[in-house]
């Protein structure tokens, strides 16, 4: 099973119309890297996780898919 913030940042990209090179180069990692986050075999960092927050402009509850208890 694929965790949450894996499926949301490829949603989040594909609405930003990006490549998984261009969003990589906006984070400074490579596509290989992006590839991985999406498919479930890394998770990002939590400098990341902020850095794709701030890019995306979505709350880090977002992204990880948390529910306000």
């Amino acid at each position: 099973m694929i965790p949450y913030v894996c499926t949301r940042i490829r949603e989040l990209r594909l609405e930003a119309g990006l490549s998984q090179e261009a969003f990589g180069k906006l984070l400074f990692v490579s596509q290989d890297t992006v590839s991985l986050w999406e498919n479930g075999r890394s998770l990002p960092g939590v400098e990341y996780i902020i850095k794709i927050c701030n890019l995306f402009q979505v709350s880090a509850d977002d992204l990880l898919g948390l529910k306000p208890y």
